[in-house]
């Protein structure tokens, strides 16, 4: 920095320039600078850089540093945010400057503030991304494409992706859009021809797209030198219009088929305009009508002509909108209903000056409505009388409607069977099976089905049913909600179990008739065989003492026989009459009264028994029966109880349907099921070496039971315990 011209050709640089020492003190500057940096400050000659400009944003505050240990920095646009929260875009050349020694003086510094420039680059950006127009370029003498940004994006390409001349094509859709192409771009290569069409491609990932091609060639004597154009994604706003067109189609043709005719009345001059339609639809030649509003009038049924003209006062005064049905009579005495619709033009005082408005015929579409009201009217009187319960039920299996029978069946208020679904009153083992038919009928694989389900009665009992779903469809032919008919078959089914109840209890008997009858002829013929073989020793024996003995035995024999007799007796005794005898019975109640009973037996084995027995709890039994099995159950517990350990009863009840089922538990010395299962309630079969075992106690306990319309079920383990489960009938609240 050597000379004073140096200085002034800084001054009149037309860049904004400035020279710096270490310090960053400011030691020359040119006029652009102080006029774009420092137009407050008349000279900024050795004042330091940042008491000057305190808001330098860091990030330049940094390139000075790094400059100012020896680097160098160019760069055409650096976005900075200042202090304050402002934008400023920078062209930055930073360098640093020796002295004559080669010492490092300071900064050459050339700033250009390009904010503004970059903005609208930006906001055009922005602009391009969301029209979705991009740009594209074919330099024509070196062959080379180039898309930007949004062309790519379009393309669903990479952004690092160049396309050749035949890429670029051959994205256009093969067919018309591809050949189209083709032939524009030729025809732009050879002559110039600028084009603007819309066209479809086929992206880089397969989908089809409208866009927008323009395209213009730059001609150099005469010779196609670069071809450039925009590129716009058009496929949300073409596949709108097409749309747009067909519905359009569509609704001129529905207007052609649907006798649809248009008028005009200019009221000042009271001029009624019909288009041909309009006679068509009034059944008049067009020579035969005079074209005043009283000659549409006329044409009015007597009974609507009243309503009609207050309807037209109404709204011609702005106080109603004309959109009105009425009836009119042919010139042959024919009735036709019209429907109408008037729009009222006004000047600009607001007086009302033309009637324009539509007229068509809805004669057919009356008659077809009567005849469904008359149909709607019979299905829904068939629907609410029938004595099968009937619902309407959506496709989301909400209830639409529902029959009084239905809510019978049910238990409920018709409000309250609304506030469920079926799955609600469904049986959960049912409704599978019912939904993989109903879908069924969404998939339109069958029309309808009918199968035998479950319900809950609002009061928690079963309802048996046989379910008829059929699927109602609209116009459309679309699946609208589905008719299903509740038919309930509860005494049907009772019926039926109660005869297979009786066949089963039939069987029952039959076969303990049978092993009655083997019993007796078992028991009954040894006991026979030896009191006659007793007999005849004693009749040829003359032996004193043997005769003594022999008579003991007969005697022994003789009570043993009357013994098989007195159980034989018992069993049968057990089924005879069972149900005319059974009454409410307090189980709590007389559980406790037989505990009681045996109470010393318990305190002499040191027994144990808990109960928990609901102190109102009752069943339907016979009285004597279920002191007789509770008796046998405490005696067994106590008889076949662990020496190992003192004996220990649990008792407990619980319902399951309509049953009272009495859980009684010991932890005695168990039996082995899978031996002895089979056999466990047999006459006279025992499963330990007790000598007070007999064998009769479980047989007649079993009966007893059955005899009640109950059963009784064992659990188990050698050496844990038992645990029995006696099912009684519950007795009616």
């Amino acid at each position: 920095m050597k000379t004073v011209s140096s200085k002034f050709l800084i001054e009149d640089s037309p860049c904004a320039v400035a020279i710096l020492d270490v310090d960053m003190r400011f030691i020359a500057h040119s006029k652009i600078w102080q006029q774009e940096f420092t137009p407050d400050f008349d000279s900024i000659i050795g004042h330091l850089y940042y008491d000057i400009l305190p808001n330098t944003p860091e990030a330049l505050r940094e390139m000075y540093s790094e400059c100012l240990q020896g680097a160098s920095i160019l760069d055409n646009g650096i976005k900075f945010i200042l202090p304050n929260g402002s934008i400023q875009w920078l062209n930055c050349k930073i360098n640093h400057w020796k002295d004559e020694k080669g010492m490092l003086g300071g900064l050459m510094i050339m700033l250009e503030d390009v904010t503004e420039t970059k903005r609208r680059e930006e906001l055009l950006l922005k602009a391009e991304q969301v029209a979705r127009i991009g740009g594209w370029e074919v330099d024509m003498t070196t062959n080379k494409v180039y898309w930007t940004e949004v062309t790519k994006e379009i393309h669903e390409v990479a952004k690092n992706f160049t396309p050749t001349i035949e890429q670029g094509i051959n994205f256009y859709k093969e067919g018309e859009s591809r050949d189209t192409i083709t032939l524009l771009f030729s025809e732009a290569l050879a002559n110039g021809t600028p084009w603007d069409t819309e066209l479809m491609i086929t992206t880089a990932k397969g989908k089809e797209l409208w866009v927008r091609a323009r395209g213009e060639a730059e001609m150099v004597n005469g010779k196609c030198s670069r071809i450039y154009g925009t590129f716009q994604d058009i496929d949300d706003q073409k596949k709108f219009a097409l749309n747009y067109k067909e519905v359009t189609d569509k609704l001129t043709a529905a207007t052609v088929g649907a006798n649809f005719g248009i008028f005009n009345f200019d009221i000042v001059n009271n001029v009624l305009t019909w288009d041909e339609s309009m006679y068509r639809i009034y059944g008049v030649k067009e020579e035969d009508f005079s074209g005043e509003f009283e000659a549409w009038r006329s044409g009015l049924h007597a009974d609507d002509i009243e309503r009609c003209d207050n309807e037209v006062a109404m709204s011609l005064s702005g106080e109603k909108s004309f959109d009105s049905e009425f009836r009119i009579i042919w010139p042959n005495g024919e009735v036709r209903h019209i429907r109408g619709i008037v729009i009222i033009q006004r000047d600009a005082e607001g007086n009302a000056i033309k009637m324009i408005g539509t007229n068509w015929d809805v004669t057919e579409l009356k008659n077809t409505q009567l005849e469904l009201k008359k149909s709607q009217d019979s299905f829904s009187g068939a629907f609410e009388n029938s004595n099968t319960g009937m619902a309407l039920v959506g496709l989301d299996d909400d209830w639409i409607k529902v029959n009084q029978s239905l809510c019978n069946s049910l238990g409920y208020t018709e409000d309250e069977l609304m506030q469920t679904s079926f799955k609600d009153i469904s049986h959960p083992d049912d409704y599978k099976a019912s939904s993989e038919l109903l879908q069924e009928l969404k998939n339109n694989e069958r029309q309808s089905f009918q199968i035998e389900k479950r319900y809950y009665h609002k009061k928690g009992h079963l309802i048996y049913a046989i379910l008829m779903v059929t699927a109602v469809r609209n116009i459309e032919g679309e699946l609208s909600h589905f008719v299903k008919q509740v038919m309930d078959i509860s005494h049907r089914k009772i019926a039926e179990k109660k005869m297979s109840r009786m066949v089963e209890v039939t069987s029952e008997q039959n076969e303990s008739l049978l092993n009655f009858a083997h019993i007796v002829s078992h028991n009954l013929r040894s006991h026979s065989s030896n009191l006659s073989m007793l007999s005849g020793f004693l009749s040829t024996e003359e032996n004193e003492t043997e005769r003594k003995n022999l008579l003991r035995m007969l005697v022994d024999a003789s009570e043993s026989l009357n013994e098989t007799v007195l159980h034989l007796n018992e069993v049968v005794q057990v089924k005879v009459g069972a149900i005319d005898k059974m009454k409410r019975v307090n189980l709590r109640k007389t559980i406790k009264n037989v505990k009681k009973n045996l109470g010393l037996l318990l305190k002499d084995k040191n027994t144990s028994c808990t109960m928990d027995i609901p102190e109102n709890l009752t069943i339907n039994a016979i009285p004597a029966y279920v002191d007789s099995i509770l008796l046998n159950l405490f005696t067994n517990s106590i008889k076949y109880s662990s020496p190992e350990r003192p004996p220990k009863i649990v008792i407990s009840t619980e319902n399951i349907a309509n049953h009272t089922v009495l859980t009684f538990s010991d932890n005695g010395l168990g039996i082995d099921l899978k031996r002895h299962g089979k056999k466990l309630f047999g006459m006279y079969k025992t499963f330990h070496r007790n000598k007070d075992a007999k064998g009769i106690g479980l047989f007649i306990t079993k009966n007893q039971i059955e005899a009640m319309n109950g059963r009784i079920e064992v659990e188990s383990k050698v050496d844990v315990g038992t645990t029995f489960k006696l099912y009684f009938e519950s007795a009616a609240a």
